[in-house]
């Protein structure tokens, strides 16, 4: 298991913020214009990542691995909510495009 401190700081407020339902500050957490990918759909701008969550079910998190690679950071997770196959391990969250004050890009896949 990966220690919390290997994890940057706004991904950890994304995790944290991700478990609740759908608040302001998961929200203020993207640019204007991030892009989130999930389940091969590409969302862009914060209008359509609000529609995004409001389809997904409400999960929680246990991150399992965190790797920093070239293109940004992967978190390996496992998800369990009210969902059929839960828990799922092994999803891969991968901020390609971030810094301490914005999620530019995330990609969701297994």
């Amino acid at each position: 298991m990966t220690s919390a401190n290997a994890v940057p700081e706004i991904i950890r407020r994304y995790f944290a913020y991700a478990s609740q339902r759908d608040t302001e500050a998961y929200f203020g957490l993207f640019a204007d214009d991030a892009v989130v990918e999930d389940e091969g759909k590409t969302y862009h701008g914060i209008a359509e990542i609000r529609r995004w969550r409001g389809q997904v079910p409400l999960v929680s998190y246990e991150i399992t691995d965190v790797e920093q690679t070239p293109a940004g950071t992967v978190v390996t997770a496992t998800i369990t909510g009210d969902f059929p196959g839960s828990p799922f391990a092994g999803l891969r969250f991968r901020f390609e495009e971030y810094d301490d004050a914005a999620i530019r890009r995330l990609r969701i896949a297994p």
